[in-house]
């Protein structure tokens, strides 16, 4: 049976007791409103440990002023539920008071260079600010030796995987696959914000990114094929705020032979905004 626990005090003492029965504890950190590619990353996460924790918290400091904080979907039952049925064993609900004590304004605040500057980092100022100040404290909070986070938000892992190695925090990290519906549009909780005339056209991120794959993979500019998919993508009605190639360290990635590459998408349709990524071998 899953425990679900609010206070810091029950969260440290029940990893405490699994470790002392020489358990490995693995952790999933969501915002809720969970769907199969949340409990995939539990499922796995378990292939790793004995234990697993996941948490639920709608973490303020990485959402912008215009951003979508207060309308962000919030189903804890559900969520309890399907964490439940995934085999989590642990659901940690800490409060904003719990998470920022002094409150969020005032919090000692976690930044990691260079590679939050670019990308979305460029497009939402502060926000890579946030998802570090807040994986810290929960790293802090669960002390996990396995912590397992989605490939599709690319960037968002590489962030965690400098913060890590920076601060010598004694995690190891795990990428899960993006896990997609039938018609590839990756799995997100903000999916449900499109109507039913947007839904199918969403589709058109994950055909454009294997687009630029094939065109890359045959010998095209990559330069070339990124404007190619922002027209793309522009004519199918979405307002593109990036589409870039780049190395997986986030580096520019041409020219010449590079090897990996990921292309990544944010692009908005309609008031919903939507990323995507799509790594290969470039060369």
């Amino acid at each position: 049976m899953m425990r679900i626990v609010s206070e810091l005090s029950a969260l440290r003492a029940q990893v405490s007791e699994w470790k002392r029965a020489g358990q490995r504890v693995g952790f999933v950190p969501t915002m809720g409103n969970l769907h199969a590619g949340h409990f995939s990353l539990v499922r796995l996460a378990r292939t790793h440990v004995e234990r697993v924790v996941a948490s639920v918290f709608v973490n303020p400091t990485q959402f912008g002023p215009n951003e979508d904080f207060d309308r962000y979907p919030r189903t804890p039952d559900a969520d309890a539920s399907g964490l439940q049925s995934a085999g989590c064993d642990l659901l940690w609900l800490p409060s904003v008071q719990t998470m920022y004590p002094h409150g969020p304004e005032a919090t000692v605040q976690v930044r990691v260079p260079a590679v939050t500057e670019v990308l979305e980092g460029a497009h939402r100022p502060g926000h890579f600010d946030g998802v570090a100040t807040v994986v810290t404290r929960l790293f802090n909070q669960v002390q996990p030796d396995v912590a397992v986070f989605g490939r599709k938000d690319f960037q968002q892992l590489a962030v965690i995987r400098y913060l890590v190695s920076d601060l010598a925090i004694p995690v190891e990290l795990v990428g899960a696959d993006t896990m997609r519906e039938t018609d590839g549009l990756a799995m997100s909780s903000r999916n449900q914000y499109l109507t039913a005339e947007q839904r199918p056209v969403a589709a058109e991120i994950h055909r454009t990114l294997q687009s630029v794959r094939a065109a890359v993979v045959a010998g095209a500019d990559m330069a070339g094929a990124e404007n190619e998919a922002r027209a793309t993508l522009e004519r199918h009605g979405f307002a593109v705020d990036y589409v870039a190639i780049r190395r997986p360290d986030l580096t520019a990635a041409g020219p010449g032979k590079v090897g990996r590459v990921v292309v990544l998408v944010a692009a908005r349709l309609g008031q919903t905004r939507l990323i995507d990524n799509l790594e290969f071998d470039a060369s």
